[in-house]
């Protein structure tokens, strides 16, 4: 059938109807394209459909940069221009905003980097001797030697991995292989994870790393673990130093750190910019990023998972700051009315957002601004609305790309209380 697409959607795919009214969501598409494609998918108020044909083109449309598009599972956008990536995420947050009832900013900047070889953090399957992603709606894998949208050493890496997979028994060692890197990429981690626990031995784990280390020299360290990540063996280096806006901080087999390695800089301006004063909190504050870099007298900051707070703990020994190994809502529950109130509050939670009661208690801790750091539109609007209900308004917002190629999107919002 043909279908002219109407708008973009987060998730990557372009919006459609057909003539009895019925949605359909079609992967690969523009908005404006009048395109051929099938039902892959029929329910009750929206359909699936598969691509065949784009009889009008999007002058924006352009040739994916990677040979596995449209096979692999990774990439939506790689058929659209970098510019217009962007302005169909500007599209999206701004739709999400206005069916939230939202007040919308006067302007929604936006901030976007390289497109290509950005990341600096990897993750992929381990089937015998092959590594690769799944494929596109599919628990498949999609055996790949190359991702273009990796840093360059960790395209290096995956090919010697896969060179040296086979004689170093990996499959038996992982599921999954992650690759990190630091900005400058003279230091590479390579952590190994399985969906259970696994006995490894420790030569086994030796070996194959000396082997990888033959052929990636700037190998730092290689850790074994489960999902759970509870615990980690590992081999060499537990940590790598990674430096952002000349702050240096310790990044650790299994913690997080932002993946876009051109815009971490950026994205700590727009966040903490040149604000000072007396006492400040950082939730969800992983490592420290934003932490360590903030000018406040007194800094608290409050994360939950164990190695990244193992890390946050060493980034912030020199400062004056208190870390809280506590997740961010048990945090705000202990907190007791009393004189001393933050001035910033710095929030950076997973994509579930932050939600009815922490929105609520952050209202009761009335610091005169938050900073809101997003990677969901639809959980931003939701936690706006709550923060707006309970005096705060939105002083600026900006969308910045950290992942271009994808349907993904960051948003920093400063709110300052009335």
């Amino acid at each position: 059938m043909k279908l002219r697409i109407e708008k973009a959607i987060y998730g990557g795919d372009g919006l459609a109807r057909v003539p009895e009214g019925k949605t359909v969501f079609v992967p690969g598409t523009l908005p404006g394209e009048l395109v051929e494609a099938t039902i892959a998918s029929d329910k009750r108020s929206f359909a699936t459909g598969a691509l065949g044909a784009v009889l009008e083109p999007s002058p924006d449309r352009i040739l994916p940069g990677c040979e596995y598009v449209p096979r692999c599972g990774g990439c939506q956008y790689q058929h659209a221009s970098p510019a217009f990536q962007l302005q169909m995420k500007l599209d999206i947050l701004k739709e999400t905003l206005t069916r939230a009832h939202l007040p919308m900013p006067s302007e929604i900047g936006s901030l976007a980097g390289p497109p290509w070889g950005y990341r600096n953090r990897i993750r992929l399957h381990v089937t015998g001797a092959a590594l690769g992603y799944r494929q596109r709606g599919s628990h498949k894998l999609l055996p790949i030697s190359h991702c273009p949208i990796a840093a360059p050493l960790l395209e290096q890496a995956i090919a010697a991995v896969e060179r040296v997979a086979k004689e170093t028994a990996l499959a038996s060692l992982c599921d999954e292989v992650e690759f990190f890197t630091n900005g400058e990429q003279d230091q590479l981690l390579v952590s190994l994870w399985s969906e259970k626990p696994r006995r490894v031995r420790e030569p086994s784990l030796e070996a194959f790393a000396e082997r990888l280390r033959l052929e990636i020299p700037v190998l730092t360290g290689v850790g074994v673990g489960a999902q759970e990540r509870s615990s980690i063996m590992h081999w060499g280096q537990r940590s790598l130093t990674y430096t952002v806006a000349a702050v240096p901080y310790r990044v650790s087999l299994g913690s997080f750190f932002q993946v876009n390695r051109f815009l971490a800089p950026e994205l700590l301006q727009l966040a903490i910019g040149d604000r000072s004063g007396r006492l400040a909190w950082d939730l969800y504050s992983g490592v420290g990023l934003f932490a360590q870099a903030l000018a406040y007298e007194k800094v608290i900051a409050v994360e939950s998972e164990g190695f990244s707070a193992d890390d946050l703990k060493k980034n912030l020994e020199k400062r004056r700051c208190r870390v809280v190994r506590s997740n961010t809502l048990n945090f705000l529950r202990s907190q007791e009315p009393g004189p001393e109130k933050p001035e910033l509050i710095v929030a950076d939670p997973p994509r579930a957002g932050l939600g009815k009661e922490i929105c609520a208690l952050l209202a009761q801790a009335a610091a005169a601004e938050i900073v809101y750091v997003s990677c969901d539109p639809a959980t931003l609007a939701r936690d706006l609305q709550s923060l707006l209900q309970s005096g705060y308004k939105v002083e600026t917002m900006k969308l910045i790309d950290l992942f271009p190629q994808t349907f993904h999107m960051e948003t920093v919002t400063l709110l300052k209380r009335n």
